[in-house]
Order: structure tokens, then C-alpha cells, then sequence
């Protein structure tokens, strides 16, 4: 029971922290080939650009 525990304390962070490492390999790759344009970040619907909250669909994807 008490390994269980243990497992799970040290699985989340972990987790987390592969996260961040997995968003900053793909900062750097976009940083290096601008051609395929910004990363969308999570939640950001079509991207920073069309000025959409992420909420539904995007109505300025075109632009």
C-alpha cells in the first residue's frame, strides 16, 4: 500500500516535468524553422494570431 504511495508521489512530477521538457523541445524546433509558423500553444485554438479564445470554433482561421 505504502509503495503505491510512493509510486504515485514520484510518477507526477515526473510526468510534469516531461511535459515542460516535451513543450520546450518543440519552442526550439519551431524557433529553428520558422517556415512552419508559431507553436500552437495548448488551449489556443487555430493559434495567437486569430484572436480566438479557445473556447469553440474559430471564426478568423482563414486569416
Amino acid at each position: 500500500m505504502m509503495r503505491d504511495y510512493v509510486i504515485a508521489m514520484l510518477a507526477m512530477p515526473v510526468l510534469l516535468l516531461a511535459w515542460i521538457v516535451v513543450q520546450r523541445i518543440v519552442r526550439e524546433y519551431a524557433l529553428r524553422h520558422p517556415e512552419f509558423g508559431p507553436p500552437r500553444e495548448e488551449g489556443g485554438g487555430c493559434g495567437s494570431s486569430c484572436g480566438c479564445s479557445g473556447k469553440g470554433a474559430c471564426k478568423n482561421r482563414g486569416h
